[in-house]
Order: structure tokens, then C-alpha cells, then sequence
């Protein structure tokens, strides 16, 4: 048996699955395409799907023969068809396309869904065991460490978007250069330690919002009030109107300077950082002059 593992939509656990799959002793096929052809593979199929489902999908194409590909699954928010169903709704919208298996990202699902796919792929138990023994220590994700928060000479902004976004470094990468040649020093979200991020979610009001809304509304709770962060910059991936509406209800409860944009695959410009970068930048020299300025929360 031959298993594609995706290397796309932010998963935190590539390494816990790549172990176990060769502990298992099951043939891997992992994407190696540059992500530009990758993304045109995507667009090609599906050129009005977001720009993380185009580029899913291109890493699943280029893994061809295969008898099984292994996806990490996303946090949805509301209204997320993809983000609920990707590997429900794709083989509906493409044909041929192999089985498409979702992985939970993390806790005791994750592990079940290891013993349960290591069953299937090998039926050996004993081997299965040992498998998920040895590869254990991967499973809690490593050490969770808050980044730093501020740079020399520079304004530190908020970046909150979806770990299918901004945890991809082939997605991300352009605004994260673009804004650090603005002279900003960007904190993403994705960076933040998930059991905070998870603690501070859970003090959405809206307790049936979606698992992805807790996610971006606690990583915005965990950063916004820290007094080195001078502005939030809302990342939502490009063609994906759930996920603007989402940030945008976010984007209008922060009181500090905020802009909520579109990220593309390859894109690496945005006119409107500049103004942004102004506002933030002009925000914290006042700031500094009054000496007024907020506390950590």
C-alpha cells in the first residue's frame, strides 16, 4: 500500500504522521512540487475555490498513483463548506481523485484515529502497538513557547488568519516579508501556543461559534491586549468569503488600529499596508509621547 501524507493547510503534526507511517513500515509519498505549480495544478480544476482548497488540491494531484492520501483537517467558521467537508467535497468536484482520509490535529483523536488507520493499512496489531508507542512522544506537537513579541526600532502588528493560511509557509511567506520590509515586526497567530490560544477561545461569547472562530477569536484575545502589539493585521485567505466575514465581525471589535486583507497564492504586494504601517507606527509615537499606553491582559 502506497499513502500520500498532505504537507499543506498548517498541520502541526507532519512529523507525528510521517514517523508513524514509516513505523508501520507503509510505502509514503509526500508533495514535493515548488508551490507555485502545486497551486496551478489547483487552479486549473477549481479557479474560484479558495486559494488553501486550490492548493490542497494540487499537492493531492501531484502525489498521482496513490491508494490513500492522508489530510489534515481545518478549523472551520461559519458557513465553511471546505473547512467542514474538504475531503467530502472534493471528490465530488473532482473525479479519480484517491481516498481522501481526514486527520484530527492533535489530542486523543489524532491517536485513535492512528491505531484505526494502522489496523487498515497493515493488520498487524502487534505492529500497530509498537508503531504508536515509538511515535508517542510526537504526538503532543513539542514545546510550546510564546514568540517575541517586539524587535528593536520596530512596531510590532497582529497577524490572525486561519492555520491553513498563515501555518503555511508557501502561503504565507509573502505578507510576512512584506510586512517586515514596511519596518513592522509581525506576530502570526499560527506562532501563538495552542493551549492558549484554545483557553482564551473559550471566552467567546458565542459558545456555539465554530471551532475556527474560537481559534482566531482567542489568538486575537491573547495578543491584542499585550502592550508591545501596536495594530492587528486580519489575514483571510484569497476567493474564501466565509472566512473574511469571520475576521471582519473580529476586525470590528479590536480598538486598535486594524486591517483586515485578502492573501493569495505568490501574492507579495498590498498597497494598503502602507497605510496601515502609517497608522500604527504615527499610533504608538503618540503613545509614547503621552506615556499612555495599556497593560498586558
Amino acid at each position: 500500500m502506497k499513502v500520500g501524507l498532505l504537507n499543506s493547510l498548517g498541520t502541526r503534526h507532519g512529523r507525528y504522521w510521517a514517523a508513524f507511517l514509516k513505523e508501520l513500515g507503509v510505502e509514503m509519498a509526500l508533495p514535493a512540487l515548488p508551490a507555485g505549480e502545486a497551486l496551478a495544478l489547483g487552479r486549473d480544476s477549481l479557479p474560484d475555490e479558495p486559494v488553501q482548497v486550490q492548493l490542497a488540491l494540487g499537492r493531492i494531484l501531484e502525489l498521482g498513483r496513490v491508494d490513500a492520501v492522508l489530510v489534515p483537517q481545518t478549523a472551520p467558521v461559519a458557513n465553511d463548506a471546505w473547512g467542514e467537508a474538504l475531503t467530502e467535497l472534493l471528490p465530488r468536484r473532482i473525479s479519480g481523485l484517491p481516498q481522501l482520509i481526514a486527520l484530527p490535529e492533535g489530542g486523543n483523536e489524532m491517536v485513535a484515529m492512528a491505531q484505526d488507520l494502522g489496523q487498515r493499512f497493515t493488520r498487524n496489531p502487534g505492529r500497530v502497538r509498537l508503531a504508536l508507542e515509538r511515535v508517542k512522544p510526537l504526538a503532543g506537537g513539542g514545546r510550546e513557547e510564546m514568540p517575541p513579541l517586539s524587535r528593536a526600532s520596530r512596531a510590532t502588528v497582529a497577524v490572525i488568519g486561519p492555520r491553513s493560511l498563515l501555518g503555511d509557509p508557501d502561503l504565507s511567506g509573502g505578507l510576512r516579508a512584506a510586512l517586515e520590509e514596511l519596518g513592522l515586526h509581525p506576530v502570526l497567530s499560527t506562532d501563538l501556543p495552542a493551549s492558549q490560544v484554545t483557553a482564551r477561545g473559550e471566552r467567546l461569547e458565542r459558545r456555539a461559534a465554530p471551532a475556527g472562530e474560537r481559534e482566531l477569536f482567542g489568538a486575537l484575545n491573547l495578543l491584542e491586549g499585550k502592550s508591545a502589539v501596536r495594530g492587528v493585521l486580519f489575514a483571510s485567505p484569497a476567493r474564501d468569503g466565509a472566512h473574511r466575514t469571520a475576521l471582519n465581525r473580529l476586525a470590528e471589535r479590536t480598538h486598535k488600529p486594524a486591517l483586515v486583507v485578502d492573501v493569495d497564492g505568490g501574492q507579495t504586494e498590498w498597497p494598503e499596508l502602507a497605510a496601515f504601517r502609517d497608522r500604527v507606527t504615527l499610533g504608538a509615537s503618540a503613545r509614547a509621547a503621552t506615556g499612555a499606553d495599556g497593560g498586558d491582559v
